[in-house]
């Protein structure tokens, strides 16, 4: 029972991760300023993006399979 009660909790951390990763993303993407104090290029913020679709991905399949 416990392991069942971690997975949903890592899945839904790991979710939220990814969401945060993908905003910061799509705002990096968007903005010619820096964000949160990075000045972040428009091919650089590819990488957070990739990233962010990692996390959420896989946090929303382990709720699922939870």
């Amino acid at each position: 029972m416990e392991a069942t009660r971690f997975r949903r909790f890592f899945g839904a951390l790991l979710t939220l991760l990814g969401i945060a990763v993908l905003l910061f993303a799509c705002v990096a993407f968007l903005s010619d300023k820096p964000v949160l104090g990075l000045t972040v290029t428009k091919w650089e913020s590819v990488v957070p993006f990739l990233v962010g679709s990692v996390f959420l991905l896989t946090g929303v399949n382990l709720v699922s399979r939870s």
